[in-house]
């Protein structure tokens, strides 16, 4: 009597044991079917027979490969750290901390001061800025990257749509509502926007010049133009469209009154988008304006005097953080970042410096016979 078992137990080396039937599976078993297997399919890549390549790693190889990575990273770190080096930076710390600071009488300013305290700070710039300069405002200890931070906003509301306008969504607690009124734009980033006011002047012989400051083309395109947009309806009347919101708790004015020009107010003002794609780091700097130059002979900012006068509204003296402004060119890398050029000359250096110990080890103990080798 033949003894059959199940394709389960075959898998497993453990024949049950049950006798065969004629025409049939195993006694008690079902009908005719397909025998099912464990087996992987008979495929290079289910047993595993697919092609391999493993590097031999010889002196003829690894030498030649240290020695060229030194002498491709050394020379870009050092043009790296060259550009950016020639980028013009200055930068002023106006927190006010320091006694003698003459931001100091605003150390303490709230949220709703009114009126905003001023103050006006002089220096002088050593060197001209030739090309176009950038003017950034910086904070330190300024956590944006906290998780609860990040997802304190509405996506949608700030898209423009309308029911998440009079509805937020409840991740933008505890700055969703305000006197039973839904809060545009909702949540904590929107609600602690930087709203401090620089202006700059040029000093000669006791005169200030204004400086133009170009607020428009500050945030990314795809920000302007894709993810912020204002409520669906008559876009010359923000008005009416932002009807039944309320402001956030810490803005001295609604949204719809950021700006005087329609298509740079409201959800679309460039502040305020540049302020809501939060930092990474607690130190930060953010695009406030820009300065073009606008004469090839002549610089943009020229060796001399300046004043920067300030309308101190943003207090960071609660959580003991600091305020900044910083004028800075760009070069084709971006802004001024030694690390870059450090690293690949570090890393280069490391290369190179490997090399030579593994060049002077190979032609030192590479000849000696290896008696050790295994004989065919």
């Amino acid at each position: 009597m033949a003894v059959n078992y199940s394709a389960k137990e075959e898998a497993d080396g453990h024949p049950s044991g049950g006798v065969g039937v004629p025409g049939g599976g195993a006694a008690g078993g079902g009908g005719g079917g397909a025998v099912k297997t464990r087996k992987p399919d008979n495929t290079a890549f289910k047993q595993q027979r697919l092609p391999a390549w493993q590097p031999i790693l010889t002196a003829g190889t690894v030498l030649p490969a240290f020695f060229i990575i030194g002498l491709i990273f050394i020379p870009i770190g050092i043009g790296i750290f060259v550009t950016s080096n020639n980028i013009r930076e200055y930068e002023i710390d106006y927190t006010g901390t320091e006694p003698s600071s003459p931001c100091n009488k605003c150390l303490n300013v709230s949220w709703d001061s009114t009126p905003p305290c001023t103050c006006t700070i002089n220096f002088t710039l050593e060197h001209s800025f030739e090309s176009n300069v950038f003017m950034y405002y910086g904070l330190s200890n300024f956590y944006q990257n906290h998780r609860r931070y990040v997802k304190s906003r509405d996506d949608s509301q700030l898209n423009g749509d309308n029911s998440s306008l009079l509805n937020p969504s409840k991740e933008c607690e505890p700055y969703r509502t305000n006197e039973d009124k839904p809060i545009a734009p909702c949540g904590a980033i929107a609600n602690s926007m930087f709203n401090d006011t620089l202006e700059l002047y040029r000093i000669d012989n006791d005169t200030r010049t204004p400086i133009t400051l170009i607020k428009k083309g500050i945030a990314w395109w795809t920000d302007k133009n894709v993810k912020f947009r204002n409520p669906t309806g008559d876009g010359n009347n923000l008005t009416a469209l932002f009807q039944g919101t309320t402001k956030p708790v810490n803005w001295p004015k609604p949204v719809y009154m950021l700006d005087s020009e329609p298509d740079n107010n409201g959800f679309i003002n460039e502040d305020f988008i540049v302020w809501m794609r939060t930092a990474a780091l607690p130190t930060f700097r953010k695009l406030y304006r820009l300065i073009e130059r606008k004469n090839n002979l002549q610089p943009t900012l020229q060796a001399g005097k300046y004043s920067l006068d300030i309308a101190y509204n943003y207090p960071v003296h609660s959580f003991d953080g600091r305020k900044r402004m910083i004028l800075s060119t760009i070069s084709w890398m971006g802004g001024k970042n030694p690390f870059l050029g450090i690293a690949y000359i570090t890393v280069g250096s490391i290369c190179f410096f490997l090399g030579v110990v593994l060049l002077f080890i190979h032609h030192k103990y590479g000849n000696r016979n290896t008696s050790a080798d295994i004989p065919n």
